[in-house]
């Protein structure tokens, strides 16, 4: 076992596993509470993973949908993955257990894979492996737990089902901490809000994120202006550091 990577892994993604937690807590409880054994829930987290898919798929599971209709839910719900998951090709290019770590890739993976600043003396592969099995595996417990709760506990889920929302929130403050540049959140929240006034709230995700990348590509060159700017700003101040 790689200690090291392990340990790193298991610090870096505390966060996660606080929100995780909480939300498969309340997945099981959901699913349990609308007449489905505790099983399926573990099930569901094991070989789905999907999150918002997962809380989407209670109400099409009660709804008895065909394939078809789930099939495109799916496809609509986690289309997104297929866009930045492109940006980390070279990252999983040869690293161990390369299928999982596809299977694996949440949005909340996502993040801490591209906004924490590895190590150059650990193992990547490992590293990676580790973080995608935990935040897993953080899923799995909560989804469990809210599951054998709700099927031996009358339980009041009202509310629940916005927890995802909120980690969601988080997780973009936590972005902005990091690369402190206001613009691509404008453009998200203004991509967002024209979705939302234009088209049906079953295509609402997949437009906003077709119109937030036409965004960005727009205000390419003021985005990456911005980053080099500030990167220059920070060579100057190490280099000052240096000297004195």
């Amino acid at each position: 076992m790689h200690t090291r990577e392990f340990k790193i892994a298991f610090k870096v993604s505390i966060p996660v596993m606080m929100g995780y937690m909480v939300l498969g807590f309340a997945f099981g409880l959901l699913i349990v509470s609308s007449g489905f054994k505790w099983y399926i829930a573990f099930l569901m987290s094991l070989f789905v993973y999907a999150g918002a898919l997962q809380f989407l798929a209670i109400g099409l599971l009660k709804a008895k949908a065909g394939f078809v209709d789930i099939f495109i839910a799916s496809l609509m719900v986690n289309l997104r993955q297929a866009f930045y998951g492109l940006s980390l090709l070279q990252k999983f290019k040869k690293a161990l257990f390369k299928p999982y770590l596809i299977f694996a890739l949440t949005d909340e993976t996502y993040a801490l894979l591209t906004t924490i600043k590895e190590d150059r003396d650990i193992k990547k592969g490992w590293y990676y492996f580790y973080l995608s099995i935990l935040n897993q595996s953080y899923w799995i417990s909560g989804t469990l737990l809210g599951a054998f709760i709700g099927s031996s506990t009358d339980f009041n889920t009202k509310g629940l089902d916005f927890s995802l929302t909120a980690l969601f929130v988080v997780l973009a403050m936590e972005q902005y901490k990091q690369i402190k540049k206001l613009l691509p959140f404008v453009i998200g929240a203004v991509a967002s809000l024209c979705s939302f006034i234009v088209v049906s709230k079953n295509n609402m995700l997949l437009t906003s994120i077709v119109l937030a990348l036409i965004g960005m590509l727009l205000f390419k060159d003021k985005i990456e202006e911005k980053t080099f700017k500030k990167t220059n700003d920070n060579d100057k101040a190490n280099n000052l550091d240096f000297s004195c």
